[in-house]
């Protein structure tokens, strides 16, 4: 079976917000180039806590959303993961998982957590 590219929802938003504690740090370390010109020093220090702090709000968001995560166990790997939506993937190997029946034997694809694209399938099948 090729894996799946995809990753779960939990851990993509983790990323991002990993990623802008990074990007706050690094604007930081810009600023201090620019010790001369104090303007600029200011401007990229409140830039990269501004990105700081929004990955705090970002992890304690993703931290609430993952406590009403349903938590099922993977049956590919037996380990205990969390779902997100209709449609998710293991977070240990990436396994395509679905708690919806009618989904159940087919492609995995993300849409079928959208609202709007519920209401495309159901249009279609009326």
């Amino acid at each position: 079976m090729a894996e799946l590219k995809y990753k779960s929802k939990i851990n993509k938003i983790r990323s991002f917000a990993l990623g802008l504690v990074f990007a706050g740090m690094i604007l930081m370390y810009i600023g201090l180039y620019f010790k001369d010109t104090a303007w600029l020093m200011v401007t990229f220090m409140i830039l990269g806590v501004i990105g700081i702090v929004f990955s705090t709000v970002v992890y304690f968001w993703i931290g609430m959303l993952s406590t009403r995560a349903v938590p099922v166990t993977c049956p590919s790997c037996q380990k205990q993961t969390k779902m997100l939506g209709r449609v998710d993937a293991c977070m240990f190997c990436k396994q395509p998982l679905t708690l919806d029946k009618d989904l159940e034997g087919k492609e995995f694809d993300e849409r079928y957590n959208s609202k709007k694209y519920q209401k495309e399938l159901q249009s279609e099948g009326d």
